[in-house]
């Protein structure tokens, strides 16, 4: 049973699932969100390569362990991927030294960014964004272990796409084949700057083409997701839709956290977004930052009864929400009532 730390965080759960029609109520997988944990879970330390700022981190399960990768920043602007695990999914353990560091032309001098998630069989599948201060382009690597990775190179490249022509990022593969292929929400960014969600496929999860002519999910004028629409985490695959948690921000560049439901049969097809954010920056350490008033998310796992929502906070923090399992969220609020 979900903690509800006030009466605040039920007049809120209570709302959203007052508000949503019954088929959309049916189709999310968790309750309404609140704050795991009122202080980051991770910050920056030292002075070497994760001493400007700790954010926008992937997990997994492995075992009994709950294993984060991290972007992690130098003071001059270099990132890279650290490597952190816990029992909890609150208090974690990090490894001294980074598990992906530049070495490539694509990555030189800006470095390794953003990672995304995903586990087939005993393979990770790791996506994240190259920067080479030119160019940002989605790129993808594999390990056995989630400490030794193998490069894949650039699957989505910048400046070649449908309606994307200029960067590409973020990553996030659908977890299971859908009609023969593997299929990835990715951010591009189109003509007039926006960066909107677009769709790729791939048979055999290494290569990969766009599978739209124009963005899956675009942004919309006026509205919290009016400049980025960009992809969370790994979608999930519920029997009513595909579930894609995204970050959203406006025109002044505040990053909120959206919900967005696809086809099951057809991971192009849009059939809901949330109308208002889900979780939105609050804590100091969310508004005050590398990047002022951010919160975005790029992980996302089950635990127990709730989901675990991990997210950087001000492009300087990792911090995590959480959600009950909506099941148990419907049983509470017909409780409540």
């Amino acid at each position: 049973m979900l903690n509800f730390r006030s009466t605040l965080s039920v007049a809120v759960l209570l709302g959203l699932l007052a508000t949503l029609p019954g088929e959309q109520a049916r189709r999310l997988p968790f309750g309404v969100w609140h704050r795991a944990s009122e202080s980051p879970i991770l910050s920056p330390r030292g002075n070497a390569w994760e001493s400007a700022g700790t954010f926008n981190p992937a997990v997994v399960k492995r075992g009994d362990k709950i294993v984060l990768l991290y972007r992690a920043q130098d003071k001059q602007g270099t990132s890279r991927l650290g490597y952190a695990e816990s029992s909890d999914g609150i208090h974690f353990s990090r490894k001294e030294e980074p598990v992906l560091s530049p070495s490539e032309p694509y990555e030189k001098d800006g470095g390794v960014e953003d990672p995304r998630l995903v586990q087939f069989g005993d393979t990770y599948y790791l996506t994240y964004t190259s920067y080479n201060k030119t160019d940002a382009q989605l790129c993808l690597a594999t390990s056995k272990d989630l400490i030794l990775w193998e490069r894949k190179g650039v699957i989505v490249p910048a400046n070649k796409g449908n309606w994307n022509v200029k960067w590409t990022k973020s990553g996030a593969i659908i977890p299971e084949r859908i009609n023969g292929k593997y299929w990835m929400y990715f951010l591009g960014t189109s003509a007039d700057g926006k960066d909107q969600a677009g769709l790729a496929a791939s048979p055999d999860l290494l290569h990969w083409t766009e599978a739209s002519e124009r963005p899956v999910l675009p942004v919309r004028s006026g509205q919290f997701d009016s400049r980025v629409a960009e992809p969370g985490p790994a979608p999930i695959v519920t029997p009513d839709g595909i579930v894609l948690v995204y970050n959203g921000a406006d025109d002044k560049l505040a990053y909120r956290t959206g919900i967005a439901i696809f086809d099951r049969k057809d991971p192009a097809r849009l059939l809901w977004r949330s109308e208002t954010p889900v979780f939105s920056p609050e804590e100091e350490w969310e508004k005050v930052g590398q990047v002022p008033n951010v919160v975005f998310v790029e992980g996302m796992i089950v635990e127990q009864n709730r989901y675990l929502f991990y997210y950087g906070g001000a492009d300087k923090y990792v911090g995590v929400a959480e959600g009950i399992l909506q099941s148990e969220a419907t049983q509470r609020y017909n409780t409540l009532r």
